[in-house]
């Protein structure tokens, strides 16, 4: 009994060090008093990596366990290692920014662990019951978190917004996955893949649940039309919590949708493809338009997140295994260019003062260029600008739309593109044209400057050598489909990994 014990828990090993990571911490945190914040960060960033090489150490086989609730495969291995990498960037930035707005607690970096590990297991979820699990368990950290600085308005109101609006999509998450299982008879994913596989049409009742899943995975993402939450948000919460939201949430959020859709609905492309299309369009759309008039820098990103989702739905959208494999690619290009433009964001500093105003980095490249170097490079990434890495994100999943024969979705894509990079080369302009505002401080805080250079340095590596991410994804996106899940086959099987190596 003990032996099948440890078996059954050897794939929970990487989620069994966060939890008990996050619970220890707890406890040291409460004992350390003021010196608690630095030292609970230091070692949370520690577990994520730990928890992060046992991921790489199980990622070699499908194996399940809690009963088939929860699968560990190269799929949930590849998101974990992104998930784990923007939560640790994110707690390694917000260390100097909490201590100078004087709300350094170490509830922070235990929120922060809580939160990753429902987002582990959300993309290792493997029944309807696990999938809303982990995201009450991702989301409920998540609202204290976008409220953390309790003594601004702007913060509290952040917290209260994602609160209701994310009570109401978990509502409709929850009806969702009751009506597929009230018209299906299971909540297992591959339960359901073997039996919608042999049904001709899904049933009504099942398509409408399948719209309101989408619809709550769709709030986690930002995406439109739920993404009322996302600009506000942004700009109230802690810019530190911002970076987290803006990273590994969306992460875990998109790897869950591509698990639902793929697995158990995979032989009904036709009927979710659909939904997946509008809310591409609409979401580069907006993310294109909108964030034009900004001069929030935050409330910006938060508008450009939603067209970068809209963006990687293009691939979704598309309904193959290079679809996926597109996915995959642009979501990891994604979190090193978000986090690093956050780090940036967070150098915004004067007078002892964080600004955030987009016209106060006018002429910064002649008092700090390295930081304005950094900056240039991630909006042209942003902007998908050849040859940096954001050019070959977007390239691999209109390529994916094209092979999939929608022509149309990749040029509309390819267009929105062009009107977005008007923003994000603005800034450029602002930085390296513009008469010169007041210097910044010099950054006091080493780890700002460490995170910005390394993921403006992974930007620039992807040009000279794609082959590791592309080759990851590739199979990541094959191990999405194994005996062990019980899954259908995902459909186009003409559509080859190998076109994107």
């Amino acid at each position: 009994m003990t032996d099948g014990l440890a078996l059954n828990l050897t794939p929970l090993l990487p989620e069994i060090v966060l939890f008990l990571a996050a619970l220890a911490l707890l406890v040291v945190g409460a004992f350390k008093d003021k010196e608690g914040a630095r030292i609970v960060t230091v070692l949370a960033v520690i577990s994520l990596i730990l928890a992060a090489l046992l991921t790489l150490a199980l990622s070699r086989t499908t194996v399940l366990a809690m009963g088939g609730h929860f699968v560990e495969d190269g799929f949930a291995a590849f998101f974990k290692m992104l998930i784990f990498l923007g939560a640790a960037g994110s707690l390694i930035v917000a260390n100097g920014y909490m201590r100078d707005a004087g709300i350094e607690r170490f509830e922070y970096p235990v929120l922060a662990l809580f939160s990753t590990l429902g987002m582990s297991m959300m993309v290792s979820a493997n029944s309807l019951l696990a999938l809303y699990m982990a995201l009450e368990l991702t989301s409920l950290p998540l609202y204290v978190m976008a409220a953390f600085n309790r003594d601004t308005v702007r913060s509290s109101e952040a917290g209260l917004k994602y609160f209701i609006l994310g009570a109401l999509a978990s509502g409709m998450l929850l009806y969702g996955c009751s009506l597929v299982y009230g018209f299906n008879g299971s909540l297992m994913f591959g339960e359901l893949g073997r039996a919608l596989s042999v049904d001709g049409r899904l049933p009504v009742g099942t398509v409408v649940g399948i719209v309101f899943i989408l619809a709550g995975l769709a709030f986690k993402l930002g995406a439109v039309p739920f993404h009322m939450w996302t600009p506000d948000v942004y700009e109230g919460s802690p810019t530190p919590v911002s970076t987290f939201f803006a990273s590994a949430p969306k992460i875990a959020a998109m790897g869950l949708l591509i698990r639902v859709l793929m697995q158990p609905f995979g032989h009904h492309v036709v009927e979710w493809q659909q939904v997946v299309i509008l809310i591409s369009v609409l979401s580069m759309l907006l993310g294109a338009f909108a964030a034009i008039g900004q001069t929030n820098i935050k409330r910006l990103m938060a508008y450009s997140s939603i067209g970068h989702i809209g963006y990687a739905f293009v691939g979704l959208s598309a309904g193959t295994e290079k679809g996926v494999v597109a996915v995959l690619v642009y979501m990891a290009i994604y979190v090193v260019m978000t986090v690093g433009t956050f780090a940036c964001i967070l150098k915004m500093r004067r007078d002892g003062r964080y600004i955030e105003t987009i016209a106060d980095l006018a002429g910064l490249s002649a008092s700090r260029p390295m930081m304005a170097a950094c900056f240039a490079i991630f909006m042209f990434s942003l902007a998908g600008i050849p040859p940096l890495a954001g050019f070959f994100g977007k390239l691999y999943v209109f390529m994916a739309a094209v092979d999939a024969g929608y022509l149309w979705l990749a040029l509309f894509g390819a267009l929105t593109s062009v009107v977005g990079a008007y923003y994000y080369l603005r800034i450029v302009k602002i930085i390296y044209f513009d008469d010169p505002a007041a210097a910044f401080d010099n950054t006091p805080h080493p780890a700002l400057n460490a995170v910005s250079v390394i993921a403006a340095a992974l930007i620039l590596f992807f040009i000279v050598v794609p082959g590791p991410v592309t080759r990851a994804a590739g199979s990541a996106a094959a191990s999405l489909v194994t005996p062990a899940s019980g899954a259908a086959n995902v459909p186009a099987p003409a559509s080859r990994v190998t076109a994107l190596r």
